[in-house]
């Protein structure tokens, strides 16, 4: 069986831990879209990883980790992430796969990127200012320079040099020289060269053979540049149509999809959020959440559980089931209110709205349901979560439209309970459990 696992609201979600917590259950971990403004936190006996580039099945010796071609990226990050797994003893090197078609990061596309936010103003998108926007924008333009060039020298200065006269044409403040950018690049392809293969045609060979293969996604459907709330986006498919376009595996590869959703809402950077809650209870969740951008470092937006939106990305993905991340978040809460539709124009909306300009005017349609007192932090068995937490998370399958199979309690891998009968019911057989 191969699964994806995917963001369910605007990201952060909580992605990273599951995979982590899945990845022995496969024998290949491959990444789809994005690019290193991702940032997922995994934990592990106390010591805290952050992976931005490499898929977060890394951990487990002996899996094979793939960054597909639907993946922008940074050598110099990729590079900066692998020597730091490598000081903390985590065996990296041979376990690495690198697309030829994948698109990289250059310095230039950080410039731009800064760029690009200054000049829009109040109506910044909220972006890393990584360089991903631009490179992206490079690959659709057809001007971008994929890892596979790194084997022809000509042809990469050509394609350098090109590029780097155009940055100076945008960028009038500074003037950069190509030479360095292509020595650099050089330098990199040394490193690469024996990551870089057809991600499809292993791919392809692996499933063949009978290997299994975890699908793993960034962001959030609500942040994919085609479904997610335009142009407050990222500049990927972060959603379930990403796995066959940035890997190269046709739709039949993916037997099951696992969406991943937090007890609650958060988002970072600009555009609308439903549900914030902007007093003392955002910052309630904030700080308990410790919500703060595991790259950035930026303070996210927090409010109540959003059904509609987690509807709208059950739909969109063909969801299975949920994982559902931080429910121990919500520990001594006396009421938790939960969106179960939008009101807008006179009208109350169950659906998501595809129009932008409708959704900033919408306001919540709330309902309550009571809180717990008793912890609920590091257990891991479903009888064993208070009456109430147990009342809320049936209330959020019902309203979400799809069972919720794994509930986190906590941070660390093994505080996570694992529900047996919902996998199978949810056609995960014994595979997971």
């Amino acid at each position: 069986m191969n699964l994806a696992v995917l963001g369910a609201q605007w990201g952060d979600e909580g992605k990273g831990k599951i995979v982590d917590l899945l990845t022995p259950h496969f024998s290949i971990v491959a990444r789809y879209q994005g690019g290193h403004n991702a940032g997922h936190t995994v934990y592990v006996h106390g010591v805290k990883f952050i992976l931005r580039l490499i898929p977060s099945g890394i951990l487990h010796p002996g899996v094979t980790c793939v960054i597909g071609n639907g993946v922008v990226v940074d050598p110099q990050a990729l590079f900066a992430e692998v020597d730091e797994l490598i000081k903390l003893d985590i065996d990296v090197g041979h376990r690495i796969r690198v697309s030829d078609k994948a698109h990289l990061i250059l310095p230039y596309h950080r410039d731009l990127d800064l760029l690009s936010e200054a000049r829009r103003g109040e109506r910044k998108i909220g972006t890393t200012s990584r360089g991903i926007g631009p490179a992206y924008e490079d690959k659709i333009a057809r001007r971008g320079i994929r890892v596979g060039d790194l084997a022809d020298p000509a042809a990469l200065e050509q394609a350098v040099r090109d590029n780097v006269a155009a940055r100076n044409r945008v960028v009038q403040d500074s003037t950069m020289d190509w030479r360095p950018v292509l020595q650099q690049l050089l330098l990199y392809a040394d490193r690469l060269k024996p990551w870089v293969c057809d991600v499809s045609l292993m791919l392809s060979e692996a499933m063949h053979a009978g290997r299994s293969i975890l699908f793993e996604g960034a962001q959030g459907t609500l942040l994919d540049i085609d479904h997610g709330t335009y142009p407050y986006v990222t500049s990927s498919n972060a959603s379930i149509g990403g796995v066959c376009t940035g890997l190269g595996v046709g739709p039949r590869a993916i037997s099951r999809v696992l969406g991943v959703a937090k007890a609650y809402t958060t988002r970072v950077g600009e555009g609308p959020l439903p549900t914030e809650l902007t007093g003392d209870m955002g910052n309630r969740l904030r700080e308990s959440g410790h919500e703060y951008g595991a790259v950035t470092g930026r303070p996210r937006r927090c409010g109540w559980y959003d059904a509609v939106a987690v509807r709208y990305g059950v739909r969109i993905n063909g969801l299975d089931a949920l994982a559902l991340t931080k429910l121990d978040v919500l520990d001594g809460l006396e009421q938790i209110g939960i969106c179960t539709g939008y009101r807008c124009g006179g009208r109350t909306l169950t659906e998501f709205p595809s129009d932008l300009a409708q959704l900033v005017v919408c306001e919540p349609v709330y309902e309550s349901m009571p809180g717990w007192s008793t912890p609920t932090r590091g257990l891991r068995r479903f009888e064993d979560l208070p009456e109430s937490a147990r009342q809320y998370v049936a209330r959020l399958e019902d309203v979400s439209g799809v069972p919720v199979a794994i509930v986190s309690t906590g941070s660390e891998r093994d505080e996570t309970i694992l529900r047996t009968d919902v996998l199978q019911k949810a056609g995960f057989g014994r595979h997971i459990q």
